[in-house]
């Protein structure tokens, strides 16, 4: 039998997919649309309009791939495995994005020291401090999710208490969805997406432990919720750009994210996943994190001189070249040192995690 922790390649491919679908929707719908590039591509952006929904399919597989490699760690070594998988590429990102904005931009993206310096911590949005660059919104989300994982660490994850864990974070959502809790409480809630994480957590319990009425129901609701918010964010991505986001296109790619990600999880797309996935799924992270704002310069500064597809195609290829870079430049050499840094400096886990098994 697998390894509960065995590499799982579809995800990586899923991963892939996910980073396309963003690149594709800020390079041919939104730098047109958002009046950040004259480039205007009229039949690839009724598509690519819905490249946006690949954040959610992120966060999907955020949910279930942070619970299973956090399964049987202490607070310590979450912490410490989290920090190394995002910080050391997102420092660089965020330092290239901020000197290739002040120096080529011509004022488009300004960015000061202080946002600058506080955009290194990638908690910036808690003071209400402006992000480097559009995407690092979703970075927010994610370390809010990390923290309730971390909670789970703490009191030791067991299905059990996943499984009520879930429960209770559901409600809290339909409760603050009735505006019956401060709105303070939705920097914890995170309910604009927190059926996503809810869905993937449960979801990796179903692959731990196979499908039973309680998990298939957490995953069935959280979809309801998730088309519930995803047709209101929509509607807001078309006020935005002033265009038309369809909501039964956005309906059935939300149901494919859920559908897909429980094949994932019920064994089935097995036999999909190939080694070599791993190789451009380790790009993904870095790619998010640099694509967006030099590509808009990018195509600012030359999209008057060269033609539109090939300005597309090289930048985009040339973000991987960096993402590429970053991985291999940045995150391999500096994750261990980091590391052993953080376990230096980081007091030790008073409490031991429990064993996998328990219930």
């Amino acid at each position: 039998m697998d390894s509960p922790k065995a590499r799982l390649h579809e995800i990586d491919l899923l991963r892939i997919l996910a980073a396309v679908a963003v690149m594709t929707y800020h390079y041919l719908f939104s730098a047109y649309a958002g009046g950040l590039s004259a480039m205007q591509f009229p039949h690839a952006d009724m598509v690519a309009r819905y490249g946006y929904l690949g954040v959610d399919l992120f966060f999907t597989i955020s949910g279930f791939v942070v619970l299973l490699s956090a399964w049987d760690r202490t607070p310590r070594s979450f912490v410490v495995s989290r920090a190394v998988r995002l910080y050391p590429a997102y420092w660089v990102a965020v330092t290239l994005t901020t000197i290739v904005s002040i120096s080529l931009s011509q004022g488009r993206f300004p960015v000061s020291l202080p946002q600058y310096l506080a955009n290194l911590t990638m908690v910036n949005s808690l003071p209400n401090i402006e992000n480097v660059d559009v995407v690092y919104w979703t970075l927010w989300a994610e370390v809010r999710f990390y923290a309730m994982i971390l909670i789970l660490t703490w009191f030791g994850i067991t299905r059990r208490r996943v499984t009520i864990f879930l429960w209770a974070w559901l409600a809290a959502t339909f409760v603050f969805q009735a505006g019956l809790l401060p709105h303070a409480t939705d920097l914890v809630l995170n309910t604009q997406f927190s059926h996503y994480f809810i869905a993937g957590m449960a979801l990796c319990l179903i692959h731990r432990y196979g499908p039973t009425p309680q998990t298939l129901l957490i995953v069935a609701v959280s979809l309801g919720n998730a088309i519930y918010r995803g047709i209101g964010f929509g509607d807001r991505v078309g006020i935005r750009y002033h265009t038309e986001i369809h909501q039964p296109a956005v309906v059935a790619i939300i149901v494919v994210i859920f559908a897909v990600m429980l094949a994932v999880a019920l064994k089935w797309t097995h036999r999909l996943g190939r080694p070599w996935f791993a190789v451009l799924g380790a790009l993904t992270y870095p790619l998010y994190l640099v694509h967006a704002h030099i590509g808009f310069i990018v195509f600012e500064r030359l999209g008057d001189q060269v033609n539109h597809i090939l300005l597309i195609a090289a930048t985009m290829l040339a973000m991987v070249g960096v993402a590429a870079a970053l991985h291999y430049g940045v995150e391999q050499p500096l994750a261990p040192r980091l590391k052993r840094l953080l376990e230096r400096v980081l007091p030790g886990a008073r409490r031991q995690p429990v064993h996998a098994v328990t219930k």
